[in-house]
């Protein structure tokens, strides 16, 4: 069986200096630093979908921080794995088909965070009413947020309708 050899994956400067921010961004949500690189490299690689090899080539990663990152990937649903006839190697991608459910569970987490920060007020004393303010305006902004949610949405499916 003859498989076609792919050229090895090449990044320029800028791309590289890219999937770094974006990992970044990441780490900042709480990702580990790998699985956010490799989300990085799965954006900006020109190349939809990239075997294990090529992204701990591509990263210059160890194999086990790899795997690591790829398997948390997969159980957080962020990237999914593709085969092809022929080729037993996998090629994993972004599941970037799923933004919605994604943006979605944020909100479903927020919604959580939210109503503890109503708990939290119930139980707070009244001797610091600035700082329960700030606690209650936030509480008030989230509840904002996810009664308008519905309605961009919508505004966004019909702009995207409106353009086609």
């Amino acid at each position: 069986m003859i498989f076609s050899c792919k050229p090895k994956l090449v990044l320029t400067d800028k791309q590289k200096t890219l999937i770094e921010k974006i990992g970044i961004s990441y780490e900042s949500e709480g990702l580990q630093p790998v699985a956010g690189r490799i989300l990085g490299l799965l954006y900006v690689s020109d190349n939809p979908h990239l075997t294990f090899d090529e992204i701990t080539e591509a990263l210059q990663i160890s194999k086990s921080a790899t795997s690591n990152g790829i398997n948390l990937l997969l159980q957080m649903q962020r990237i999914e794995y593709i085969t092809f006839s022929g080729d037993r190697r996998r090629y994993f991608r972004l599941k970037v088909s799923n933004w919605r459910e994604e943006f979605k569970h944020k909100i479903e987490v927020m919604a959580g965070f939210n109503s503890l920060m109503r708990e939290v007020l119930a139980l707070r004393t009244k001797e610091t009413p600035e700082y329960n303010e700030r606690i209650k305006e936030l509480a008030d902004f989230l509840d904002y947020v996810f009664q308008q949610l519905p309605l961009l949405l919508q505004q966004w499916d019909q702009e995207k309708t409106r353009k086609s």
